[in-house]
C-alpha cells in the first residue's frame, strides 16, 4: 500500500480533515451573524400609513419619526388635492432609519384639455364624450330648433366656447339644446367669398351642414382657398331652406376680397 493511502488511514488525516469542517463551518456562522449585526437584520421602523392623509399631514408624521420623502403628483378626479394617494414602502413595512419614503399626491392644478366638437350631436352622445374627456355636464337649458336636444352651444364660465379651448380637467360645462319646437326652416347664407374655414362655421352656426366641397383650379395652398359658389344659394324666389340641408360648396386658391364699391 502506498504512503498516500496509508496516510488517508491515519488517525491524524482524520484530525485535520475534522478540524477544516469544524473552521469551515465556524467562518460560515461568524460570517452570517456578523451580516446580520452589520445590517440590523430583522429590526426596522414600521411604516407608518400615509395614504388618505393630506401632504402636510403626512410631511409631518414622516418628519417626526425620522424617514425622509419624495414626492410626486398625479390627478385623479373627486379627490380632493392635496391627497396621498399611494406610498413605497407600504404601510407597517420595517424599514431603517431615515429611510426615503415615496408619496403620490393629488396634484393641486388639474391639466388642461381640448373641448371635443359637440355642436350637432344629440344630448346623449355629448354626454358619452363629455365623460370620456374627463368633464362633467352642468346646467343644460333651451332653445328653439326644430332638432329635440341636439347641442347648439356649449358654455363655460357663462362664456360660449369652441370645439379645441382649453378647459380644466374635471370642469362642468352647460349645454344649450334644441327643444325641438323651432322652425322647420332658416335664412340661406350667402358664403361666396368667404375663406372656407369661414363658410363651414356659418353653415354650422345657420344649422345647415356642409355637404360636398368641390375644389376648383390648381390649389398650392388649402389653407388659403374661397367660396366662388354654393348650392343651394340665397336668390330673390328662395331664402330659406330646411334645417340640416347639405350646402354644396366650390372653392379656388385666393384670399376673401371685397368688391369695390360702384363708381358714382
Amino acid at each position: 500500500m502506498s504512503k498516500f493511502g496509508a496516510y488517508l488511514k491515519s488517525k491524524s488525516f482524520r484530525n485535520n480533515l475534522l478540524m477544516a469542517i469544524v473552521t469551515v463551518i465556524a467562518v460560515v456562522l461568524i460570517a452570517f451573524f456578523s451580516l446580520g449585526y452589520y445590517t440590523r437584520h430583522g429590526s426596522g421602523i414600521p411604516v407608518p400609513k400615509l395614504k388618505g392623509l393630506t401632504i402636510d399631514k403626512a410631511m409631518d408624521i414622516l418628519k417626526e419619526q425620522g424617514f425622509g420623502y419624495k414626492i410626486d403628483s398625479v390627478y385623479v378626479q373627486d379627490v380632493a388635492p392635496g391627497t396621498i394617494v399611494e406610498q413605497d414602502p407600504d404601510p407597517g413595512t420595517n424599514v431603517k432609519e431615515n429611510r426615503v419614503i415615496y408619496l403620490t399626491m393629488v396634484t393641486l392644478q388639474a391639466p388642461n384639455v381640448a373641448l371635443p366638437d359637440l355642436e350637432q350631436s344629440n344630448y346623449r352622445e355629448a354626454i358619452a364624450t363629455i365623460s370620456n374627456y374627463g368633464l362633467k355636464v352642468g346646467d343644460t337649458t333651451y332653445r328653439s330648433d326644430i332638432a329635440r336636444d341636439r347641442i347648439l352651444e356649449v358654455r363655460f364660465g357663462g362664456q360660449v366656447i369652441k370645439p379645441g379651448t382649453k378647459i380644466p380637467k374635471g370642469s362642468r360645462i352647460d349645454l344649450v339644446l334644441g327643444d325641438g319646437e323651432g322652425a322647420s326652416e332658416v335664412e340661406i347664407p350667402e358664403l361666396v367669398n368667404l375663406d372656407l374655414d369661414a363658410a363651414r362655421f356659418a353653415i354650422k352656426g345657420a344649422g345647415l351642414t356642409v355637404g360636398i366641397i368641390t375644389y376648383q383650379g390648381t390649389i398650392t395652398d388649402s389653407t388659403n382657398v374661397v367660396v366662388v359658389s354654393q348650392y343651394p344659394m340665397k336668390t330673390d324666389s328662395l331664402s330659406k331652406t330646411s334645417i340640416g340641408t347639405r350646402i354644396n360648396l366650390t372653392v379656388s386658391q385666393g384670399t376673401k376680397t371685397d368688391a369695390a364699391p360702384p363708381a358714382n
